[in-house]
């Protein structure tokens, strides 16, 4: 992470992009800035309608961006700016992440050892009062929200069928 950038900085940016963003038919997955020498900027995007992201996407959100850094200016020096698409491991955010990938496999990381660990890979089993509940090793285990580091989907055959579905039942409600 770039060092001279908080937090409360990429919160920043992803308020001032989100409604741009939104109303252009994507939904704002993650604002993170990466690599320190050359301060890499990445917005994470998907689309609204389900379907897979593409270079097209990824161009068309990047302008709006673009414009709405240049006027605001939230980032001190030089940076490179980077869109994509979270992918089938993606990154798990906000609580309607878990929410929407309930029975899949997540790897996660906690900021502060539960039972004497901080990382955890199971299935996602639901969400419960801002409390995120995991199978782990045949036991149900609770990780508040607020304490997870990162988290993201493991690579299964079983999600990838889903992500295939998903893009096919999209795909299919635009013909």
């Amino acid at each position: 992470m770039v060092k001279n950038i908080s937090a409360n900085g990429t919160e920043t940016i992803e308020k001032m992009i989100d409604p741009s963003i939104v109303d252009a038919g994507y939904d704002l997955v993650r604002v993170q800035f990466l690599d320190d020498r050359r301060k890499t900027l990445q917005i994470m995007i998907e689309r609204r309608d389900r379907r897979p992201v593409t270079v097209d996407d990824c161009a068309t959100v990047s302008r709006i961006v673009s414009t709405l850094l240049d006027v605001e200016d939230p980032v001190p020096g030089r940076y490179n700016l980077e869109v994509s698409s979270p992918g089938i491991d993606r990154p798990l955010v906000k609580v309607d992440d878990y929410v929407r990938y309930t029975g899949f496999e997540a790897s996660i990381e906690i900021k502060q050892a539960l039972d004497g660990r901080k990382k955890f890979r199971g299935r996602i089993s639901g969400v419960e009062d801002l409390n995120i509940e995991v199978e782990c090793d045949g036991e149900r285990t609770t990780l508040p929200f607020e304490e997870i580091r990162r988290a993201s989907l493991v690579i299964t055959d079983e999600l990838i069928e889903a992500a295939r579905r998903e893009a096919s039942a999209a795909a299919q409600t635009e013909h």
